[in-house]
């Protein structure tokens, strides 16, 4: 059983995920929120796996509580929610340590599908948001985050320089598996060891370095 977290300053979006949550056999909402302060708070009593975490929200942000969030020992995964396809809010919150993104009006069958995704590890980013998101929120390459981000992928090795260039693309373990010649299960210890290096949170974070290294 996954427990998550709901973070919103509207009741009625707060109601409507419980309900499509609800209909899931394997999730259960162990409490809600009603902005970042209270989920910060909800985090400590409750201990979720995952949390549905709104971005605009009066006093404490969504993008300041996941990146406080984050940083706890044994923290849950952080998937921030949008009404905006590409608000500006959301990569500072993928750049805080989320695992992702959901639009509001996402399908029910969506919303419970990555937060089974973000809670077993894998990415629920589609490729096609992954690469709109680095693309249109890409930074100057003249930035100090893509000179860091070069200096970090230098301790990778040549292999786990090509698992995360894939990564960046959005690819699952499993289209990586496809596409280098290996099994998933490799392709997830590539990934776990490219996390390590790189002090990444999540694969969110590799693809984002790994864009600003431009190894993608």
């Amino acid at each position: 059983m996954l427990s998550v977290l709901l973070v919103d300053d509207d009741p009625l979006v707060r109601a409507g995920l419980k309900t499509i949550l609800s209909a899931a056999d394997d999730l259960r909402v162990v409490g809600e929120a009603g902005d970042g302060a209270e989920a910060i708070t909800a985090v400590a009593e409750h201990r979720p796996d995952v949390v549905l975490m709104d971005v605009r929200m009066p006093g404490l942000n969504g993008i300041d509580a996941t990146a406080r969030i984050t940083v706890l020992r044994n923290p849950p995964q952080v998937i921030v929610l949008t009404t905006f396809h590409l608000d500006e809010y959301v990569f500072g919150a993928l750049r805080a340590g989320a695992s992702g993104f959901l639009l509001k009006d996402t399908p029910p069958t969506d919303i419970i599908r990555a937060v089974r995704l973000v809670a077993a590890g894998e990415a629920m980013l589609s490729p096609s948001v992954t690469r709109t998101l680095i693309e249109r929120f890409g930074a100057d390459p003249t930035a100090p985050r893509r000179t860091a981000a070069k200096k970090a992928v230098r301790g990778l090795s040549e292999r786990e320089r090509e698992v995360a260039a894939e990564v960046a693309q959005g690819r699952s373990n499993a289209e990586i598996a496809a596409r280098l010649y290996m099994s998933e299960a490799t392709v997830k210890s590539h990934v776990s060891r490219v996390m390590a290096k790189l002090g990444a949170a999540n694969r969110v974070q590799v693809a984002l370095t790994a864009r600003d290294a431009e190894l993608a």
